[in-house]
């Protein structure tokens, strides 16, 4: 397998999972998320990332929701299922199960917390790729997830038979680009910050952009997309600035972004829900700067 064995491109959301009060999760309000990004011009969605809360999932929690992805999507965009864990057994467990439910592919990080050389990495997926027939994407964020990808690391794990593409969310210009140098021609390269930089990283060839922000900037991120690859710059650019703002506004006050992006889905009438532990809902204070930022900004 390589970039072309597989047809995804596009805006892919990485989807918020909804969670009642009593802490379970909302199905009917995860399905209306899908069906709102799909509607809002997505080719594909992200289930159980980093967006989807994953750490506070449990595997059939997981399973549950990379079948109802695939229910709700049906025949409209490829399903992306994630499957990290720390523990390689773990990860090949999620990997078939996401290969049951009819996911499309599975996004999958590094091992984290501790520190890993390269040939650890790369054992590790070889090994999950090893396990099950189900294309990969390499997942890089190393402010979360510690252990870096950079590009020569890249260009190694895209020898790796089942590894198929790369999301980029360093946050580094120079890593992303680098990389996308790397491996562009074996791997589909998604930008991960593409309210950062997307429209750069449209128009220097990315594949395509994951994001946490079309949950609540219906379209936005998708519009960068399209508009740099059409080349509609100012367009593309106006845009890039709004999702930059949001993006700061989002994390400021001490903020989680992930905390954030479901107080705003909420205050708009989108199924953000409520948080599991170790997250909190936001105080007082950070929910009217966030509202005040999100009217400046014309969220509402």
């Amino acid at each position: 397998m390589d970039r072309h064995s597989i047809d995804w491109n596009g805006p892919i959301p990485a989807v918020v999972t909804p969670f009642a009060e009593d802490r379970s999760i909302d199905e009917a309000a995860f399905a209306q998320n899908v069906e709102n990004v799909l509607g809002s011009g997505a080719h594909g969605i992200v289930v159980a990332g980093c967006t989807g809360e994953f750490w506070s999932l449990a595997d059939a929690e997981r399973a549950r929701l990379f079948r109802l992805a695939t229910e709700v999507t049906g025949e409209r965009g490829f399903v992306i299922a994630g499957i990290s864990a720390i523990e390689v057994d773990r990860v090949v467990s999620l990997a078939r199960e996401a290969r049951a439910a009819g996911c499309d592919g599975a996004l999958v990080l590094p091992p984290w917390f501790v520190q890993l050389n390269d040939d650890d990495i790369t054992a590790h997926f070889t090994a999950v790729a090893k396990a099950v027939d189900l294309p990969l994407m390499v997942y890089n964020i190393p402010a979360n997830a510690v252990n870096r990808i950079g590009p020569a690391l890249a260009s190694r794990l895209a020898g790796i038979e089942t590894v198929v593409a790369i999301k980029e969310s360093s946050g580094d210009w120079l890593n992303y680009y680098e990389t996308f140098l790397a491996v562009q021609d074996r791997l589909r390269v998604f930008c991960g910050p593409s309210h950062l930089y997307g429209a750069q990283a449209a128009l220097m060839g990315c594949d395509g952009v994951i994001d946490i922000f079309p949950n609540v900037w219906l379209g936005g991120c998708n519009r960068i997309f399209h508009a740099a690859k059409a080349g509609r710059l100012d367009e593309a650019f106006a845009l890039q600035e709004q999702g930059f703002r949001l993006s700061r506004a989002f994390t400021a006050e001490a903020m989680s972004l992930y905390v954030a992006t479901k107080h705003a889905m909420n205050v708009l009438g989108l199924p953000g829900g409520a948080v599991r532990p170790p997250f909190h809902p936001l105080t007082g204070h950070q929910a009217a700067f966030l509202e005040e930022r999100m009217r400046e900004l014309g969220l509402t």
